[in-house]
Protein backbone atom coordinates (compact mmCIF):
# COMPACT_ATOMS: atom_id res chain seq x y z
CA UNK A 1 0.00 0.00 0.00
CA UNK A 2 1.43 3.61 -0.87
CA UNK A 3 2.56 5.45 2.09
CA UNK A 4 0.83 9.00 1.01
CA UNK A 5 -3.11 9.10 1.39
CA UNK A 6 -4.43 11.18 -1.51
CA UNK A 7 -7.68 13.32 -1.64
CA UNK A 8 -9.30 13.37 -5.14
CA UNK A 9 -12.50 14.47 -6.66
CA UNK A 10 -13.83 15.44 -10.15
CA UNK A 11 -14.86 18.56 -10.58
CA UNK A 12 -17.68 19.46 -13.19
CA UNK A 13 -21.04 20.96 -13.76
CA UNK A 14 -23.75 18.85 -13.14
CA UNK A 15 -21.64 16.49 -11.87
CA UNK A 16 -24.10 14.82 -9.00
CA UNK A 17 -24.60 12.07 -11.51
CA UNK A 18 -21.30 11.30 -11.71
CA UNK A 19 -20.27 6.95 -10.86
CA UNK A 20 -16.10 8.10 -10.61
CA UNK A 21 -16.53 8.21 -6.62
CA UNK A 22 -17.30 4.51 -7.15
CA UNK A 23 -15.31 3.87 -9.32
CA UNK A 24 -12.38 4.87 -7.37
CA UNK A 25 -13.53 3.35 -4.15
CA UNK A 26 -13.49 0.17 -5.74
CA UNK A 27 -9.96 0.59 -7.54
CA UNK A 28 -8.77 1.52 -3.60
CA UNK A 29 -10.16 -1.42 -1.82
CA UNK A 30 -8.81 -3.56 -4.36
CA UNK A 31 -5.73 -1.77 -4.68
CA UNK A 32 -4.91 -1.37 -0.95
CA UNK A 33 -4.57 1.94 -1.73
CA UNK A 34 -5.72 4.88 1.10
CA UNK A 35 -7.67 7.99 -1.31
CA UNK A 36 -10.93 9.51 -0.72
CA UNK A 37 -12.93 10.75 -3.50
CA UNK A 38 -15.76 13.30 -3.75
CA UNK A 39 -17.64 15.37 -6.34
CA UNK A 40 -17.58 18.98 -6.75
CA UNK A 41 -20.47 21.03 -8.78
CA UNK A 42 -18.81 24.17 -9.68
CA UNK A 43 -20.01 27.04 -11.45
CA UNK A 44 -18.49 28.07 -14.74
CA UNK A 45 -17.21 31.10 -14.10
CA UNK A 46 -15.31 29.76 -10.42
CA UNK A 47 -13.74 26.87 -12.08
CA UNK A 48 -10.39 28.22 -11.52
CA UNK A 49 -10.67 29.46 -8.18
CA UNK A 50 -12.45 26.21 -6.71
CA UNK A 51 -9.88 24.09 -8.22
CA UNK A 52 -7.30 26.25 -5.99
CA UNK A 53 -8.65 25.83 -3.07
CA UNK A 54 -9.51 21.93 -3.34
CA UNK A 55 -5.74 21.84 -4.28
CA UNK A 56 -4.83 23.37 -1.45
CA UNK A 57 -6.88 21.89 0.84
CA UNK A 58 -8.98 24.72 1.59
CA UNK A 59 -12.48 22.87 0.17
CA UNK A 60 -12.99 19.20 0.83
CA UNK A 61 -15.35 17.35 -1.76
CA UNK A 62 -18.76 16.09 -0.35
CA UNK A 63 -19.25 12.77 -0.59
CA UNK A 64 -22.04 9.96 -0.97
CA UNK A 65 -21.94 7.62 2.00
CA UNK A 66 -20.56 4.09 1.10
CA UNK A 67 -19.28 5.50 -2.26
CA UNK A 68 -16.31 7.97 -1.99
CA UNK A 69 -14.72 7.34 1.18
CA UNK A 70 -12.17 4.67 1.36
CA UNK A 71 -9.42 5.73 3.63
CA UNK A 72 -7.84 9.02 6.03
CA UNK A 73 -9.06 12.33 6.90
CA UNK A 74 -8.97 14.88 4.46
CA UNK A 75 -5.43 16.75 3.59
CA UNK A 76 -3.86 18.55 0.61
CA UNK A 77 -5.49 17.18 -2.38
CA UNK A 78 -3.32 14.57 -4.96
CA UNK A 79 -5.27 15.58 -8.25
CA UNK A 80 -8.77 15.85 -9.64
CA UNK A 81 -11.25 14.92 -12.62
CA UNK A 82 -12.13 17.23 -15.00
CA UNK A 83 -15.90 16.83 -16.69
CA UNK A 84 -17.93 19.13 -18.98
CA UNK A 85 -17.70 21.80 -19.25
CA UNK A 86 -13.82 22.63 -17.82
CA UNK A 87 -11.57 20.40 -19.72
CA UNK A 88 -10.34 23.08 -22.39
CA UNK A 89 -10.05 25.36 -19.34
CA UNK A 90 -8.29 22.87 -16.98
CA UNK A 91 -5.42 22.66 -20.10
CA UNK A 92 -4.48 26.43 -19.47
CA UNK A 93 -4.53 25.73 -15.75
CA UNK A 94 -1.71 23.02 -15.99
CA UNK A 95 1.77 24.00 -15.67
CA UNK A 96 2.77 21.01 -17.55
CA UNK A 97 0.70 18.61 -20.01
CA UNK A 98 1.39 14.78 -20.92
CA UNK A 99 1.77 14.31 -24.86
CA UNK A 100 -1.67 12.73 -25.58
CA UNK A 101 -2.87 15.94 -23.59
CA UNK A 102 -1.27 18.26 -25.57
CA UNK A 103 -2.18 16.81 -28.37
CA UNK A 104 -5.77 17.08 -27.73
CA UNK A 105 -5.85 20.30 -25.99
CA UNK A 106 -7.91 19.47 -23.20
CA UNK A 107 -7.76 17.98 -20.17
CA UNK A 108 -9.35 15.50 -17.88
CA UNK A 109 -7.32 14.51 -15.38
CA UNK A 110 -4.88 17.21 -13.16
CA UNK A 111 -2.65 15.30 -10.21
CA UNK A 112 -1.20 18.33 -8.36
CA UNK A 113 2.51 17.90 -8.32
CA UNK A 114 4.43 20.16 -5.83
CA UNK A 115 6.68 21.36 -8.98
CA UNK A 116 3.16 22.56 -10.78
CA UNK A 117 0.13 20.46 -12.18
CA UNK A 118 0.30 17.72 -14.33
CA UNK A 119 -2.59 17.69 -16.80
CA UNK A 120 -3.30 14.51 -19.01
CA UNK A 121 -6.08 13.30 -21.19
CA UNK A 122 -7.47 9.43 -20.50
CA UNK A 123 -10.56 9.79 -22.05
CA UNK A 124 -9.02 8.50 -25.03
CA UNK A 125 -6.72 5.62 -24.04
CA UNK A 126 -10.03 4.91 -22.19
CA UNK A 127 -12.60 4.72 -25.48
CA UNK A 128 -10.16 2.44 -27.23
CA UNK A 129 -9.56 -0.16 -24.62
CA UNK A 130 -13.42 0.04 -23.70
CA UNK A 131 -13.98 -0.89 -27.74
CA UNK A 132 -11.29 -2.77 -28.58
CA UNK A 133 -10.99 -5.08 -24.89
CA UNK A 134 -14.35 -4.97 -23.70
CA UNK A 135 -16.36 -5.13 -26.95
CA UNK A 136 -13.86 -6.60 -28.89
CA UNK A 137 -13.77 -4.75 -32.13
CA UNK A 138 -10.80 -4.22 -33.82
CA UNK A 139 -10.31 -0.53 -36.02
CA UNK A 140 -7.77 -1.06 -37.87
CA UNK A 141 -8.65 -0.57 -41.74
CA UNK A 142 -12.10 0.70 -40.70
CA UNK A 143 -14.76 3.59 -41.28
CA UNK A 144 -15.21 5.68 -38.50
CA UNK A 145 -17.58 8.27 -37.91
CA UNK A 146 -16.78 10.85 -34.39
CA UNK A 147 -19.75 12.99 -33.67
CA UNK A 148 -18.88 16.26 -31.85
CA UNK A 149 -15.48 18.61 -31.80
CA UNK A 150 -15.88 19.53 -27.96
CA UNK A 151 -14.07 18.58 -25.09
CA UNK A 152 -15.31 14.68 -25.25
CA UNK A 153 -14.17 14.03 -29.10
CA UNK A 154 -11.06 16.39 -28.37
CA UNK A 155 -9.81 13.90 -26.72
CA UNK A 156 -10.29 10.60 -28.11
CA UNK A 157 -9.46 12.07 -31.60
CA UNK A 158 -5.67 10.97 -31.39
CA UNK A 159 -5.91 7.63 -29.73
CA UNK A 160 -8.40 6.70 -32.65
CA UNK A 161 -6.01 7.87 -34.75
CA UNK A 162 -3.57 5.41 -33.21
CA UNK A 163 -5.80 2.77 -33.73
CA UNK A 164 -5.12 3.01 -37.88
CA UNK A 165 -8.76 3.08 -39.16
CA UNK A 166 -8.45 3.21 -42.95
CA UNK A 167 -11.08 6.51 -42.37
CA UNK A 168 -12.11 9.02 -39.52
CA UNK A 169 -14.99 11.77 -40.07
CA UNK A 170 -15.49 13.64 -37.66
CA UNK A 171 -18.65 15.65 -37.81
CA UNK A 172 -20.01 18.75 -36.25
CA UNK A 173 -23.20 21.23 -35.99
CA UNK A 174 -20.30 23.97 -36.87
CA UNK A 175 -18.06 22.30 -39.53
CA UNK A 176 -15.45 25.25 -38.48
CA UNK A 177 -15.01 23.76 -35.36
CA UNK A 178 -14.72 20.43 -36.49
CA UNK A 179 -12.12 21.20 -38.89
CA UNK A 180 -9.76 23.27 -36.35
CA UNK A 181 -9.46 19.60 -34.33
CA UNK A 182 -8.95 17.75 -37.95
CA UNK A 183 -6.19 20.30 -38.79
CA UNK A 184 -4.51 19.92 -34.99
CA UNK A 185 -4.36 16.58 -35.85
CA UNK A 186 -3.43 16.27 -39.46
CA UNK A 187 0.19 15.41 -39.09
CA UNK A 188 -0.92 13.00 -36.63
CA UNK A 189 -3.27 11.23 -39.20
CA UNK A 190 -0.53 11.15 -41.81
CA UNK A 191 1.78 9.60 -39.45
CA UNK A 192 -0.60 6.54 -39.03
CA UNK A 193 -2.05 6.35 -42.17
CA UNK A 194 -5.60 7.66 -41.60
CA UNK A 195 -7.72 9.07 -44.25
CA UNK A 196 -9.30 12.60 -41.53
CA UNK A 197 -11.54 15.08 -42.93
CA UNK A 198 -14.44 16.91 -41.19
CA UNK A 199 -18.12 17.29 -42.77
CA UNK A 200 -21.43 18.86 -40.96
CA UNK A 201 -23.99 16.35 -39.32
CA UNK A 202 -26.17 16.68 -42.49
CA UNK A 203 -23.56 15.00 -44.86
CA UNK A 204 -21.05 12.89 -43.10
CA UNK A 205 -20.88 9.57 -45.24
CA UNK A 206 -22.51 6.47 -45.69
CA UNK A 207 -21.90 2.89 -43.71
CA UNK A 208 -19.43 3.61 -41.13
CA UNK A 209 -18.06 0.30 -39.08
CA UNK A 210 -17.97 2.66 -35.87
CA UNK A 211 -20.37 5.47 -34.60
CA UNK A 212 -19.27 7.35 -32.33
CA UNK A 213 -21.08 10.38 -30.13
CA UNK A 214 -19.18 12.78 -28.56
CA UNK A 215 -21.82 15.62 -28.90
CA UNK A 216 -23.77 17.32 -26.10
CA UNK A 217 -26.91 15.79 -27.63
CA UNK A 218 -27.19 12.88 -25.11
CA UNK A 219 -26.49 15.26 -22.45
CA UNK A 220 -29.16 17.71 -23.84
CA UNK A 221 -32.12 15.19 -24.09
CA UNK A 222 -32.09 16.18 -27.97
CA UNK A 223 -32.40 13.51 -30.83
CA UNK A 224 -29.67 11.81 -32.56
CA UNK A 225 -27.85 14.52 -34.83
CA UNK A 226 -27.15 12.23 -37.76
CA UNK A 227 -28.95 9.80 -40.77
CA UNK A 228 -29.23 6.66 -40.16
CA UNK A 229 -27.49 6.00 -43.09
CA UNK A 230 -23.88 6.75 -41.30
CA UNK A 231 -24.14 2.68 -40.21
CA UNK A 232 -23.43 -0.03 -41.72
CA UNK A 233 -25.69 -3.04 -40.97
CA UNK A 234 -24.15 -4.67 -37.69
CA UNK A 235 -21.88 -1.29 -37.15
CA UNK A 236 -20.77 -0.79 -32.96
CA UNK A 237 -22.94 2.67 -32.39
CA UNK A 238 -21.23 4.05 -28.91
CA UNK A 239 -22.90 6.92 -27.34
CA UNK A 240 -20.07 8.07 -24.38
CA UNK A 241 -22.77 9.19 -22.06
CA UNK A 242 -24.60 6.35 -20.09
CA UNK A 243 -27.20 5.85 -17.91
CA UNK A 244 -30.84 7.28 -19.18
CA UNK A 245 -28.91 10.37 -21.23
CA UNK A 246 -27.21 7.10 -23.59
CA UNK A 247 -31.26 5.11 -23.76
CA UNK A 248 -32.42 7.15 -27.13
CA UNK A 249 -28.95 7.05 -28.87
CA UNK A 250 -28.53 3.28 -27.87
CA UNK A 251 -32.88 2.88 -29.03
CA UNK A 252 -31.85 4.65 -32.54
CA UNK A 253 -29.28 2.07 -33.22
CA UNK A 254 -31.05 -1.22 -32.57
CA UNK A 255 -33.96 -0.05 -34.49
CA UNK A 256 -31.78 0.56 -37.29
CA UNK A 257 -29.98 -3.28 -36.95
CA UNK A 258 -26.81 -1.84 -35.22
CA UNK A 259 -24.71 -2.79 -31.77
CA UNK A 260 -25.53 -0.11 -28.87
CA UNK A 261 -23.09 0.39 -26.57
CA UNK A 262 -23.07 3.25 -23.62
CA UNK A 263 -19.88 4.83 -22.70
CA UNK A 264 -19.94 3.08 -19.10
CA UNK A 265 -17.07 1.03 -19.98
CA UNK A 266 -14.95 3.95 -21.13
CA UNK A 267 -15.11 6.10 -17.87
CA UNK A 268 -13.98 3.34 -16.05
CA UNK A 269 -11.18 2.72 -18.37
CA UNK A 270 -9.98 6.31 -18.51
CA UNK A 271 -10.51 6.45 -14.46
CA UNK A 272 -8.36 3.30 -14.58
CA UNK A 273 -5.69 5.16 -16.44
CA UNK A 274 -5.92 8.22 -14.22
CA UNK A 275 -5.67 6.06 -10.91
CA UNK A 276 -2.38 4.51 -12.35
CA UNK A 277 -1.12 8.49 -12.85
CA UNK A 278 -2.19 9.18 -9.39
CA UNK A 279 -1.13 6.22 -7.15
CA UNK A 280 0.95 4.34 -9.57
CA UNK A 281 -0.78 1.29 -9.85
CA UNK A 282 -3.11 -0.06 -12.67
CA UNK A 283 -6.24 -1.50 -11.03
CA UNK A 284 -8.18 -4.19 -12.72
CA UNK A 285 -11.22 -3.19 -14.63
CA UNK A 286 -13.26 -5.82 -15.73
CA UNK A 287 -14.56 -6.77 -11.76
CA UNK A 288 -15.72 -2.75 -11.04
CA UNK A 289 -17.14 -2.83 -14.19
CA UNK A 290 -19.55 -5.39 -14.12
CA UNK A 291 -20.57 -4.67 -10.51
CA UNK A 292 -21.11 -0.98 -11.98
CA UNK A 293 -23.13 -2.45 -15.03
CA UNK A 294 -25.72 -4.03 -12.87
CA UNK A 295 -26.24 -0.53 -10.46
CA UNK A 296 -26.83 1.24 -13.01
CA UNK A 297 -29.35 -1.02 -14.87
CA UNK A 298 -30.63 -1.38 -11.53
CA UNK A 299 -31.21 2.51 -11.61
Amino acid sequence: MSAAPGRYAVIGHPVAHSRSPFIHAAFAAQTGEALRYGRLDCAPEAFADTLRAFAAGRLQAPAEPGEAEAGPAPGPAGGCNITVPFKFEALRLAAQTTPRAARAGAVNTLRFDAGGWLGDNTDGIGLVRDVCMNAGFDPAGRSLLLIGAGGASAGVLGPLIETRPARLVLANRTVAKAQALVESHADWAAAHGVSLQAAPLDDCGQGHDLVLNGSAASLAGAAVPVAASVLRPGALALDMMYGPAARPFLDWAAAHGAQGRDGLGMLVEQAAEAFLLWRGQRPLTAPVLQVLRARVDAA
